[in-house]
């Protein structure tokens, strides 16, 4: 086929022909050419504004994306303020450890099995880990996690710039999984918190820390719920209201920071939900305005204050609210008032419905303890309570 229309080409006949048939094309295409070049120097000589030719070209380039933008802006506030934790024991720990498991014989089981036997000389370990932590506090007040350093008395701080602290511990809460950390140091970077309860679902968040100790790790996500209760802390009298991402947190990132796009301090990662000890696609955070009252309640007096309603609930629900003859089926059944205490004192009575807390809305449990959590004795929740067909407004005062 290649060949035959080379030789055409050398054809004299069919050559004149065809010139013949486009030659009024030609003479159209070269008259328009013309008029348009005239044209065109009409508009420069009268200073008509024109599209430059290569505006079409620039307008084609793919424009920087503002989410990731925002991601960028985010991370940079983020990361300084983020730290790494070492946690050890110290051989007397260890060994003080290790004479207590010899006096229960099963215990030990796994140590010897993984650790070394103890006639062989090796039969204790020290326990180490690694975690994240955010700065609090310019002053070297650092928060965390309490299983990061629940074990540990030998604690080492990386700041983001490298250096390297060691640290003390200031107080615990195990209830929130939440620990205070002191270094000697000032003038540190800290995050400004946001306000967890006007986070939303479906928000893009950043999660910063140390994961497999990786340091400075930014992962990204969505808010997927909040006031989450997974029973991941065994201790009891637990409070688990946590805000759920789908940002990637694996082992390391616990006690490190969740961010909102504007690089706010949302929350502190906690926990994953996983069948194999690694990422599996939800992750979970304590709220930022539960931790701060915990952390400065630890700061000042060494310890978290709790404070109590005095009241059983239930959750409502639509078989519930059916048998109530409510007509709405989310919120919380007032089941038990206990006697003298702060929701009796506040005229609240047993098949009150409370719907709101402190101008949030409330529909479960963990949603109550959450809002409970973040005030201390003596502090005034104003609830919204549904009771014979009225909404009422009450207030209790926490003690």
């Amino acid at each position: 086929m290649a060949f035959q229309i080379g030789a055409s080409l050398h054809t004299p006949g069919p050559m004149t022909n065809a010139a013949n048939r486009w030659f009024p094309y030609l003479f159209a295409g070269l008259a328009g050419g013309s008029i348009a070049l005239a044209g065109a120097r009409f508009f420069a000589e009268t200073g008509t504004p024109e599209t430059p030719v290569h505006g079409q070209w620039v307008n084609a380039l793919p424009a920087r994306n503002a989410a990731s933008q925002d991601f960028v802006l985010a991370a940079t506030a983020a990361m300084p303020a983020v730290v790494h934790i070492r946690a050890a024991e110290s051989d007397q720990m260890a060994r003080q450890r290790y004479q207590q498991q010899r006096q229960h014989p099963w215990s030990l089981f796994g140590d010897d099995f993984f650790f070394g036997f103890p006639h062989s000389g090796q039969g204790f370990r020290r326990k180490e880990g690694a975690g994240s932590g955010v700065i609090f506090d310019p002053e070297g007040y650092i928060v965390t996690n309490n299983h990061v350093i629940e074990f540990a008395d030998v604690i080492e701080v990386t700041l983001h710039d490298n250096r390297k602290f060691r640290a003390q511990i200031v107080g615990t809460d195990p209830k929130t999984d939440i620990a205070v950390l002191k270094i000697e140091a000032s003038a540190l970077p800290t995050l400004k918190p946001a306000d967890s309860d006007l986070a939303r679902v479906g928000e893009w968040v950043l999660a910063v820390g140390n994961p497999f100790n990786l340091s400075s790790t930014v992962t990204a996500g969505i808010i997927s719920a909040k006031g989450r209760k997974i029973d991941v802390i065994s201790v009891g009298d637990a409070i688990e209201a946590f805000i759920q991402t789908d940002a990637a947190v694996n082992p390391g990132n616990s006690g490190g920071a969740l961010v909102d796009m504007q690089g706010r301090l949302l929350g502190i990662n906690t926990a994953i939900a996983t069948p194999t000890g690694y990422y599996s696609g939800y992750s979970f955070a304590i709220p930022v305005n539960m931790m701060k009252r915990i952390v400065e309640d630890i700061i000042t007096y060494g310890y978290s204050q709790r404070a109590k309603m005095g009241l059983s609930v239930v959750e409502l629900d639509g078989e519930l609210a059916t048998q109530l003859g409510l007509p709405f089926s989310q919120g919380l059944v007032v089941e038990y008032v206990e006697e003298g205490g702060p929701a009796e004192l506040a005229g609240l009575k047993p098949f009150d419905v409370i719907v709101e807390i402190n101008g949030n809305k409330v529909r479960s449990f963990p949603e109550l303890q959450e809002q409970a959590g973040q005030v201390r004795p003596g502090d005034v929740l104003r609830l919204q309570v549904f009771r014979e067909g009225k909404y009422q407004r009450v207030s209790v005062t926490m003690r």
